[in-house]
């Protein structure tokens, strides 16, 4: 499963989906996804690749981490495990 299938998966779940309806085009908010559920999708993508997102919970517009899009979550987190572990 590629990250991007993966991060879909997880939004999904969060968002009480399907994955076939998250697209990259999606945002957080258009999902129905609040704070909270953000708050749990980091810490679930953080379990699922073994990374750590430069993310402020009590901030989230705050930081380095782009969480606008399904696309910029897939793209940062690419980034992410190509910083802390040397691959994708």
């Amino acid at each position: 499963m590629s990250v991007k299938d993966k991060v879909i998966a997880i939004i999904a779940e969060q968002a009480v989906l399907e994955p076939s309806d998250v697209t990259l085009d999606s945002t957080l908010e258009s999902l129905g996804i609040d704070s909270l559920g953000l708050v749990e999708s980091i810490f679930s993508i953080e379990e699922e690749f073994d990374i750590s997102v430069p993310f402020n919970a009590n901030d989230p517009s705050e930081g380095d981490f782009d969480i606008s899009t399904v696309a910029s979550i897939v793209t940062g987190i690419e980034k992410l495990m190509v910083e802390q572990k040397g691959s994708v």
